[in-house]
């Protein structure tokens, strides 16, 4: 087995209910086109604001994944 290769993916996920939502969103739609994933970063964590409450949380995150062996 060689050294491990990897490379990251920024994007923002969102939530209404919470952050970790928000992360658990950004990973599950991630990991619908990307194969490998092996670590999440969280980089920015912000909220939404409508009618002076809080709509939602959006979390940009960078999803660390190994590219394939060939």
């Amino acid at each position: 087995m060689g050294a491990h290769i990897y490379k990251k993916l920024e994007i923002v996920g969102s939530s209404p209910t919470s952050i970790e939502e928000a992360v658990n969103n950004a990973v599950t739609k991630a990991a619908e086109s990307i194969r490998n994933i092996k670590w999440v970063e969280v980089l920015e964590t912000r909220c939404h604001v409508e009618n002076q409450k809080i709509a939602y949380w959006q979390v940009t995150v960078k999803i660390g994944f190994t590219l394939d062996d060939n």
